[in-house]
């Protein structure tokens, strides 16, 4: 199964805001250590957590700028960007956490892990790939004005069959699709269904068998922050793999490179990717545990799940010469002290081609370590 949520989502605003923030730091001083948290609710954006930085950023004006961008431009979805109160609770980095960091040690306590897997051309698994495309398409939809009466807030639950290992069939589709009070339920079903799943859906997924519900509970007018409050790191199975891949337990967004749940967590995938796009085996899975203020991991193993083609001692002393796995070299490896967090947030922070971490760059390396 795999669940995705649109831009409009309360907890996606909330991560959206975050990383929106730590981009603007980072533009302005690479190294900044910032580690944000913010909640949405009814007329109110809070925002608290750590910065450290040699710079100003107007944080209300970039945080009413993301929720406008959502679509939350009207005083009748019950959320208004302008209107709505920001209050800041920003401290320091705590002095003893800068030591640690700046020791070239990790900055957090995390396990992160990293999933690749060859039924897809991103090497994503195809419920969460195919549940991010519907959730994507329909928020497309909505900001270019052809389908002008869909509101912002909205989720998919996908859920597939799989035979011998290999995706066989879309057995459920649920989608929540947040509209105007004026929208016969029937036609909006009508037009998700034929005009968003069934297109972005292949063909040879869909049989006869495919149950497609839309609103199933009715009708959605009431949505977003005025209906469900918002937080940073909700949806983090969401943000990484759908529940085919393992999760470490951290969230990504708000974090500044130096804390390892995140620059682990990309180096993680990195990894699982090159193994599964040089051919070593067809699903991998790399985990990794860092300790806060170690250099050095405390763990590290790949799992193959028997779909290896070389012994997998050999593929991890492969990675190993390739891969750094320290905190520090990994920032400059994947070049992360740079404004690119706020397009993670939403639809996903594996399988987009434009990242640093989804660059297939070491596969002929890894294919001479292998002959």
């Amino acid at each position: 199964m795999a669940e995705s949520v649109t831009e409009g989502h309360p907890d996606k605003l909330a991560d959206q805001i975050a990383d929106a923030l730590l981009d603007e730091f980072l533009r302005k001083d690479p190294y900044s250590k910032v580690s944000i948290e913010v909640m949405i609710t009814t007329g109110l954006i809070f925002i608290s957590g750590e910065v450290s930085a040699e710079c100003y950023v107007d944080i209300p004006a970039i945080s009413r700028g993301v929720v406008k961008e959502a679509g939350y431009t009207k005083p009748d979805y019950g959320f208004d960007a302008d209107v709505s109160a920001v209050i800041i609770s920003i401290d320091e980095q705590s002095p003893e956490i800068a030591m640690g960091v700046s020791g070239e040690g990790a900055g957090d306590t995390a396990i992160v892990v990293g999933y690749a897997c060859n039924e897809s051309e991103e090497y994503m698994p195809l419920p969460i790939l195919l549940s991010h495309r519907i959730t994507k398409k329909i928020s497309d939809l909505r900001k270019t004005g052809h389908f002008s009466f869909i509101r912002p807030d909205g989720k998919v639950l996908l859920v597939m069959e799989y035979k011998d290992g290999k995706p066989y069939s879309v057995k459920n589709i649920t989608a929540y699709v947040h509209h105007d009070p004026d929208v016969k339920l029937e036609e909006l079903r009508e037009l998700i269904t034929e005009e968003v799943i069934k297109k972005e859906i292949p063909k040879e997924l869909m049989r006869d068998s495919v149950s497609i519900k839309v609103n199933p509970s009715g009708r959605f007018v009431i949505g977003g922050p005025v209906a469900d409050t918002g937080l940073t790191g909700r949806k983090i199975v969401s943000d990484a793999y759908g529940d085919i891949g393992f999760s470490g337990g951290s969230a990504f967004s708000g974090k500044d490179p130096t804390k390892t749940d995140r620059s682990g967590s990309y180096m993680a995938r990195m990894i699982a990717k090159h193994v599964v796009a040089s051919g070593l085996a067809d699903r991998c899975v790399v985990q990794i545990g860092y300790a806060f203020g170690l250099s050095e991991p405390v763990a590290f193993d790949i799992e193959t799940f028997g779909t290896e083609k070389i012994e997998k001692e050999k593929v991890v002393d492969i990675v190993k010469k390739i891969f750094p796995l320290r905190p520090a070299e990994i920032i400059e490896f994947l070049d992360l002290r740079k404004p690119i967090y706020r397009s993670t947030s939403c639809y996903g922070h594996f399988g987009k081609s434009y990242l640093p971490w989804e660059k297939l760059k070491y596969v002929d390396r890894i294919k001479e370590l292998t002959s």
